[in-house]
C-alpha cells in the first residue's frame, strides 16, 4: 500500500505536523527522511527493513556506512546520505549537550558523558585525547588515530607535541572497545604507563585513560591508584 492511500492521521508527515515528532516511531521517522519508496514497497516499509537489519536499534543504524545502507533494497546513495546525516546531527546534539568546556572536569564519568555519543556504535576503535588547562577546563579535543575492530595506533610523541602547542597541563585518553568489554588489555596497559611517563618529562598530567564500550566504560583513574583528577 502506498502511503499516500493510507489514512490520513497514519501517514508519517501528516501524523508528526498533527501530534509531534516525539509521536512517531522510529520506523515513521525514518519513513519522513527517506520520502519515497519503490513499486513494490513504501518508504514506511523500506525504513521497517532498514531498522531490521540494524537489529532495530538506533545505535546499530549509527553504525551503518552509507554503502552498507545501500544493500537494502529502495535505499539509494540520496537517502543513504540524508540518514547518515539524521544519525550525526543527533550524536552532535548529545554531545553539545554534555559539552564540559565551561566547568572544571573532576570524574571519569563526566568525560564519558561528553565521548560517549561519538564513540557509540562504532564498529572500529577510535583514539580520541582531551586537553585540559591548569583548572582541569577542557581546551581542546582531537581525534588521535583510527584502527579496526580490535586496536589503533597510539603515537605517544604525536600526543605530547599537540598537547604542548596547546600548553596543556593535563590530558585524558580516551578509546572504544567495539566488543564492548571495556576491560582493558595488556598492550592498553603498557600504552597508558608509557605515554604518562612520557607527559611526565614534560610537566603534563595524564590524568585518566577512559575506555568506552557501549554504555559501559573502564576509568583508569578509578581503578588505578597511580592516577587520579586532583
Amino acid at each position: 500500500m502506498k502511503i499516500s492511500e493510507m489514512r490520513e492521521e497514519e501517514r508519517p508527515r501528516e501524523k508528526l505536523l498533527a501530534r509531534g515528532a516525539k509521536n512517531l516511531d522510529d520506523s515513521e521517522l525514518l519513513a519522513i527522511l527517506l520520502r519515497t519508496g519503490t513499486g513494490k514497497k513504501n518508504a514506511l516499509e523500506i525504513a521497517s527493513d532498514l531498522l531490521d537489519a540494524a537489529g532495530n536499534s538506533l545505535t546499530g543504524l549509527a553504525g551503518f556506512s552509507t554503502e552498507r545502507m545501500q544493500e537494502i533494497r529502495g535505499i539509494g546513495a540520496d537517502k543513504a546520505v540524508t540518514v547518515a546525516a539524521a544519525m550525526e546531527l543527533g550524536k552532535r546534539f548529545v554531545y553539545e549537550k554534555n559539552d564540559c568546556r565551561s566547568m572544571p572536569v573532576t570524574g571519569a564519568r563526566q568525560v564519558f558523558n561528553l565521548m560517549f555519543p561519538l564513540l557509540k556504535g562504532l564498529s572500529h576503535e577510535e583514539c580520541w585525547i582531551i586537553f585540559l588547562n591548569r583548572a582541569n577546563i577542557v581546551i581542546g579535543k582531537e581525534l588521535l588515530s583510527t584502527g579496526g575492530m580490535s586496536a589503533t595506533v597510539l603515537d605517544i610523541k604525536i600526543i605530547i607535541r599537540k598537547a604542548l602547542e596547546k600548553k596543556a597541563h593535563g590530558i585524558i585518553l580516551i578509546h572504544n572497545h567495539p566488543s564492548g568489554n571495556p576491560v582493558p588489555g595488556s598492550n592498553d596497559m603498557k600504552q597508558t604507563m608509557n605515554l604518562k611517563k612520557a607527559a611526565e618529562t614534560f610537566d603534563i598530567s595524564l590524568l585518566d585513560h577512559i575506555i568506552i564500550a557501549d554504555d559501559r566504560y573502564y576509568s583508569f583513574a578509578d581503578e588505578e591508584t597511580c592516577f587520579g583528577i586532583p
